[in-house]
């Protein structure tokens, strides 16, 4: 099972220094790293990643940035990813879905748009929603 491991974890560019480490004794890149691998380990067809960034480091998080470029390269998994930082969204994606509503309000190649775009209409929809909460607050109940 260690030999399996170390090569699923080798296979990707994972480098953890002992297989014998408690895993809340590594650091949150290297969790979130072993996660990833565990489910590519196990021939999942889709990796859904939720916020895969959060509460990371810079060095934790370009690791994992990394990691999900060469999975993306390697073409052998599909991945969707939730992600608020449009940068990182522009980086590493092919395609940029933002949800409005439970609707999909946008989708683009990720060539197509930018992060001005993108925070222009999240920005809008703030707006449009305040306002809208400003409304109800004014008029009798």
């Amino acid at each position: 099972m260690r030999a399996e491991t170390r090569a699923a974890l080798d296979e990707i560019g994972i480098n953890i220094p002992s297989l014998n480490a408690p895993v809340g004794r590594l650091s949150g890149g290297q969790r979130q790293a072993i996660a990833v691998a565990r489910t590519v380990h196990s021939d999942a067809d889709i990796l859904l990643l939720d916020e895969p960034l959060a509460a990371m480091g810079a060095k934790e998080g370009a690791m994992i940035l990394d990691l999900i470029q060469r999975l993306k390269d390697e073409g052998e998994v599909s991945i969707i990813m939730v992600l608020h930082n449009y940068v990182h969204v522009l980086t590493s994606c092919d395609r940029v879905n933002l949800i409005q509503d439970g609707a999909i309000a946008l989708d683009k190649a990720t060539a197509d748009t930018s992060v001005e775009e993108l925070t222009e209409i999240v920005v809008n929809e703030y707006r449009r929603a305040r306002q809208a909460a400003q409304a109800q607050g004014a008029s009798p109940a």
